[in-house]
């Protein structure tokens, strides 16, 4: 059986959804091999009391632990939201094969730079279920503001 994009982005989505419980920023990301979730995680920045405790990094070190090696080469990331720079890096160290977020991150993602941070054979695509993933987030920071 083969699963396409949007259902592994809607499993992201529930990380997310976990992290929005957790009264987390609500970004979620796993990380798939073979049709297979080898690696997730969502956003455990305020309760690890941790700045690098991002989703894309607790999915990354969840998936090089599973596999047994550093690099993600034929792994695809699926994440909810633009990865930041830190992430970006990350994703570019781990060499990973494939990037897939749901909504752009004009404030802080890595598509800021000037020049691309990512591996040069990470193939990205981007706006996968970026409606639902931005409502949640716009959601989450409404309800912080009142």
């Amino acid at each position: 059986m083969f699963f396409d994009d949007e259902f592994f982005m809607r499993l992201a989505l529930a990380e997310a959804e976990e992290a929005y419980a957790a009264d987390e920023v609500p970004i979620g990301a796993v990380v798939v091999a073979d049709n297979e979730i080898i690696g997730r995680g969502h956003n455990l920045t305020q309760t690890l009391n941790d700045v690098t405790a991002h989703a894309e990094m607790q999915a990354i070190t969840a998936a090089a632990a599973n596999l047994g090696a550093k690099y993600l080469n034929d792994c695809t990331l699926y994440v909810t939201l633009e990865p930041c720079v830190m992430c970006a890096g990350a994703i570019a160290w781990a060499q990973l094969g494939r990037l897939v977020f749901a909504a752009a991150d004009p404030k802080k993602g890595y598509s800021l730079l000037q020049k691309n941070i990512l591996h040069p054979k990470t193939e990205v695509v981007a706006g996968i279920l970026e409606k639902e993933s931005s409502a949640l987030l716009k959601q989450f920071f409404q309800n912080k503001r009142r």
